[in-house]
């Protein structure tokens, strides 16, 4: 058979095989946390620093979770995971303090195409100085989805307002917290409440430290009674607490620290 005849045949038959009955999807399987900042420790190569920031990937949007106290110190730990600003495409904020949002304006001097989602009592000037760096200002003024599978507690007081972010996935919630002044339990409560689904992980800071034993005992319990799966204590949680709860929840307990990646099934 000519050459020619014979690959206009091989294009034919090519042509003709049917589709796939099940197309390969091109969404992330799965949701995935990288600790960017933190006080604590874990993986090498990283610099340190008092606060709390992580990158959210899988979801509708790449979404940064706080951005902690230095923006330098942020940036250069994103190169060392070889991850990239430009692909964050929201920010969500949980509370004022410097060690939560210290980061935030070298970072959207790098990238400010995207939204940041903040409790409504955020100062005005603090607001108005984001949208002068062109992101777009999404204030939070109660509890509720924000796009997607994101969600929000709400701003929570007890002296200091502050929110959480929710994530919606197959295997139960995400509460990511920054620094839990309102009470993680009252925090973890809050999500089920607004969303009717128990607590697959629960990962942030939970401001226990020097909090006594006993009390820690108590709110570990509580948690224990509300279903919270697994747990990944970190920042102002307080190295006691930090091992209470390595001990209570065994193999459940995640290490949280500077450069952890933690994967959640979304379907």
């Amino acid at each position: 058979m000519p050459r020619k005849l014979m690959s206009l045949l091989f294009a034919a038959l090519a042509l003709s095989q049917p589709e796939p009955a099940y197309p390969r999807s091109t969404q992330p399987l799965e949701l995935r946390i990288t600790v960017l900042f933190n006080n604590v420790p874990q993986r090498p190569g990283l610099t340190t620093g008092w606060g709390f920031a992580c990158l959210i990937e899988g979801l509708e949007k790449t979404i940064l979770f706080d951005t902690g106290a230095d923006g330098a110190v942020l940036l250069a730990n994103m190169r060392h995971l070889d991850l990239s600003p430009k692909a964050v495409e929201a920010i969500v904020l949980s509370y004022i303090h410097a060690d939560h949002t210290g980061g935030l304006d070298e970072f959207l001097a790098k990238h400010a195409d995207l939204e940041v989602w903040l409790p409504a009592e955020f100062p005005a000037g603090f607001q108005r100085a984001i949208a002068k760096q062109g992101a777009r200002v999404r204030p939070v003024s109660a509890g509720g989805r924000l796009f997607g599978k994101a969600w929000s507690t709400g701003p929570l007081a007890d002296g200091i307002v502050e929110q959480a972010l929710i994530l919606d996935t197959a295997q139960g919630l995400v509460v990511i917290t920054g620094c839990a002044h309102p009470g993680i339990v009252r925090i973890a409560e809050t999500a089920g409440r607004l969303t009717g689904k128990r607590i697959r992980l629960l990962i942030g800071g939970f401001h226990l430290g020097g909090t006594d034993r006993t009390e820690i005992q108590a709110i570990i319990g509580r948690l224990r009674a509300l279903g919270v799966e697994k747990v990944a204590p970190s920042h102002c949680t307080g190295e006691a607490a930090i091992a209470q709860f390595r001990q209570a929840w065994g193999k459940d307990f995640v290490e949280g620290g500077l450069g952890a990646v933690i994967e959640v099934p979304l379907r």
